[in-house]
């Protein structure tokens, strides 16, 4: 009698099975939603499972080529900077940070990337910058900010609720610009 309650209280390998293949399928729709559209040559809908995890794979293999080849970048231009020039990056950082704010938006296809500088004195709140987002149709995956110096770093990524509508950047780029400004 144990044995036959026992039985019944665990869950059958269908159920196992199913359970596990749902969750592979939720996992593979997460990673090709993760891909930017124009990586795609048809519509994301009519590609197989095993096509979308291949475009998967080949598009995190040109993202670690390109970290590998911005590295590389990096490293011969600190090797190339001479003690006495870093006076003069100082000098054009300064004046970089005398064009504060800076509002920088990037339309990544299904996703969208807003980067807001701004000054101390030429604060806004980081809510204030999700809610135009969201209000105009995109949903916020991160946000964070960093304060270096007299200078405050904004960046917030976000997802495009509803693909066929998207979000008008131009309009959000514009709505931006009148809260920083």
């Amino acid at each position: 009698m144990n044995k036959r309650s026992d039985q019944s209280s665990k869950p059958d390998r269908k159920t196992i099975e199913k359970n596990r293949r749902d969750h592979m399928k939720s996992l593979c729709f997460k990673l090709s939603s993760l891909i930017p559209s124009h990586h795609f040559k048809a519509s994301k809908d009519m590609i197989s499972q095993q096509d979308q995890l291949d475009l998967a794979s080949c598009y995190i293999k040109q993202l670690r080529e390109r970290v590998d080849k911005l590295k590389g970048m990096k490293e011969r231009a600190m090797k190339s900077i001479k003690p006495n020039s870093i006076n003069n990056i100082m000098d054009e950082t300064n004046a970089f940070c005398s064009n504060l704010p800076v509002v920088e938006l990037r339309d990544l296809g299904s996703s969208i990337e807003v980067i807001l500088i701004s000054g101390l004195q030429r604060s806004f709140m980081l809510y204030e910058v999700i809610s135009i987002l969201e209000e105009e149709g995109a949903e916020v995956v991160s946000a964070s900010f960093s304060t270096v110096g007299d200078k405050v770093f904004h960046s917030v990524h976000a997802q495009v609720k509803i693909s066929r509508l998207g979000v008008e950047t131009s309009r959000v780029c514009q709505r931006l610009h009148d809260l920083v400004f």
